[in-house]
């Protein structure tokens, strides 16, 4: 029922018997419907193909060659490890270092050459096969596309202001006039008041269409509020781009995406890449030049093994709605969270099933695709037990799902077991230690060494020092980063700060996977978005188990006796892990690094453009500008 229909936007408030989802009342002000349906998909039977799959042996050979390049360290590795323990025969105790120390070593290799493959695709090939070709001119876009910005809880006021340079930018773009957006809440109803007296006060602002719905129901969370939009107005728009409420992507990222879906028209889905923009604190300060330096060479190399089975992030991708309703319809998983009920990581699995009817699914780099990351630690560990849940709840399906794509089923096999890497690091280390404090062995006896070592090391820290060198030869992008010597700088001390969180995210990561198996479900509440600072009593008892662990683990290495040092990082890590928390979750010690050149990063496109920030007056008087990004920026 659209605006039209009911003359002042209200809809009626939903029936509270028809379910347990707690109602509130809905705020409507959209373009009349039109309806498509989106079937919800059967699992167990094969579905028709809509588009033919054409087997690619070019493709195929890429990844036999990435599989290649991580087998034969691997190979290596374990060679060498079963020569220095194995001599003798190997023992229980030594049988399971090994099945826990190869496939541990694998995971990083495999790692390491995606970015080999990626750091050449951006120097010598110089991106080519990985980045979208510029919009021609002579070509005006045929389809219409809505811009889909999913809400639940959050700064409204900064959703509009980044929502406000989409549009700005968009009016920039030959086809603007193919774009609206949507904004989709589902907000509670003290936020929803908030978001209708901002949406009210900011809609004539708006160069283009800019519509907005409160959901009276909260059901299926975000994929539940994008399927509710699908079926009532999916059928008067050919694309989708969807967005997070901490998404920014330029009109001019925005139109190229909708040219290659009218070129390409058996390509069900584009992801970008997003990289991520503004960082308050010292910990997002940090994880943004990460991502910026680091994140280029791995994701071009992955998409360069991916092709046409790509992966879907959930946000900052264009989507043909008409193959996201044949495919895409989620069904609720039979039993009790956190196994049952609704699909809660979606993305990953929506890829798998537009490939299953054999929609092509593509990524593509892009400089101005953003999104914001979690200020502090224990905000990310929060988002990330959600994600674990999530990725765990793929594993039945693995199996369950017929027709999927093999590369498929290998990428939801990878984010599932993702997750169990860390119980496995945790397992080596207390195997490693036990048998040492037991006699079985010195612990320099099974830890590599020599050239076993240096390879370890390159597997490790190899990628970091390839994406510094494609920066640095690159003279744009290396001032970007504030020049050599701040590059440097900033990689030392991400080194750093990387090795002291790994044993905490470690055990984080496997607190997270055996409560999550024991049937303790995560919530999927608003994301904390804004921090500033944590009081160290709080991280400490947060911490707690860190700080026992690592008690632990100095002990097993003054029992076993010799071989100490390796431990050092790993213990010193999980002490310190309060400290670490609290002093990155500053943001006066983000302006401090701003100020200094540490982990610089270039501008976004618009800071670098005449963007005036809009005004928004509440009835109290009460005035903030929004369109701008800094934290303090009130």
């Amino acid at each position: 029922m659209g605006l039209d229909d009911m003359g002042n936007g209200q809809v009626p408030v939903a029936d509270a018997a028809a379910g347990d989802v707690p109602v509130s009342p809905a705020f409507e002000q959209l373009p009349p419907e039109s309806p498509i349906a989106m079937p919800e998909q059967d699992f167990d039977a094969r579905p028709p193909l809509t588009m033919p799959r054409r087997f690619n042996i070019d493709l195929w050979a890429r990844r036999m060659l990435v599989v290649l390049l991580a087998l034969i360290p691997t190979g290596m590795a374990a060679h060498e490890m079963r020569r220095s323990i194995g001599l003798d025969g190997i023992s229980l105790l030594e049988g399971i270092y090994l099945a826990l120390f190869i496939p541990l070593f694998a995971w990083i290799a495999f790692g390491c050459a995606t970015a080999i493959i990626g750091f050449l695709l951006l120097t010598v090939g110089k991106g080519r096969s990985v980045t979208p070709r510029p919009l021609r001119a002579s070509q005006p876009l045929q389809g219409k596309t809505a811009i889909l910005l999913p809400v639940c809880n959050e700064d409204f006021l900064g959703v509009l202001g980044r929502l406000s340079i989409m549009e700005r930018s968009l009016a920039q773009v030959m086809g603007r006039e193919r774009f609206e957006f949507f904004i989709l809440s589902d907000s509670n109803v003290q936020s929803g008041e908030t978001e209708r007296a901002a949406y009210l006060e900011m809609r004539g602002s708006f160069s283009r269409p800019v519509h907005y719905r409160r959901r009276a129901r909260n059901i299926g969370r975000k994929p539940g509020n994008i399927a509710e939009w699908v079926e009532r107005f999916g059928g008067g728009y050919d694309y989708m781009i969807v967005l997070d409420a901490d998404s920014i992507v330029s009109g001019q990222t925005m139109a190229r995406l909708a040219s290659d879906m009218e070129r390409h028209p058996q390509v069900g889905l584009i992801q970008t890449v997003p990289t991520v923009m503004g960082a308050a604190t010292l910990f997002a300060r940090w994880q943004q030049f990460a991502s910026r330096l680091f994140g280029p060479i791995s994701a071009a190399g992955m998409i360069w093994w991916a092709g046409s089975e790509g992966m879907f992030w959930g946000h900052n991708a264009i989507v043909r709605v008409k193959a996201f309703a044949q495919s895409c319809g989620l069904p609720e998983l039979p039993g009790r969270a956190p196994f049952g009920g609704h699909i809660m990581s979606h993305d990953m699995l929506e890829a798998a099933l537009l490939r299953r009817r054999g929609w092509d699914v593509h990524m593509v780099t892009a400089d101005d695709s953003f999104e914001e990351f979690p200020p502090s630690m224990p905000d990310l560990f929060t988002r990330d037990r959600r994600w674990c849940q999530g990725n765990i709840q793929h594993v039945p399906l693995l199996v369950r799902i017929a027709g999927l794509h093999p590369v498929s089923r290998f990428q939801l096999l990878v984010g599932a077991t993702a997750y169990c890497t860390s119980p496995m690091w945790l397992t080596l280390m207390l195997v490693v230690l036990g048998g040492g404090a037991s006699g079985v062995w010195p612990p320099t006896d099974v830890l590599p060494s020599g050239g076993l070592l240096a390879v370890t090391a390159f597997l490790l820290f190899g990628p970091k020092l390839l994406a510094m060198l494609w920066a640095l030869l690159d003279p744009a992008r290396r001032i970007g980063f504030g020049g050599a010597a701040r590059m440097t700088r900033g990689v030392i001390v991400d080194i750093i700060l990387s090795i002291l969180m790994a044993p905490v995210a470690m055990l984080t990561q496997t607190i997270n996977l055996f409560g999550i198996l024991m049937g303790r479900k995560s919530s999927w509440n608003g994301q904390t978005r804004d921090r500033d600072g944590m009081a160290i009593t709080s991280a400490i008892w947060l911490f707690k188990w860190h700080i026992l662990l690592g008690a632990l683990l100095l002990a097993l290495a003054i029992q076993a006796g010799s071989g100490i040092g390796w431990i050092i990082p790993v213990t010193a890590g999980l002490f310190l892990a309060p400290v670490l928390a609290a002093v990155t979750a500053r943001k006066d010690l983000g302006r401090r690094a701003e100020a200094s050149g540490l982990f610089q990063v270039a501008d976004p496109w618009w800071r670098t453009q005449s963007y005036r920030p809009l005004r928004f007056r509440w009835p109290n008087g009460e005035e903030r500008r929004v369109g701008r990004l800094a934290a303090n920026d009130e």
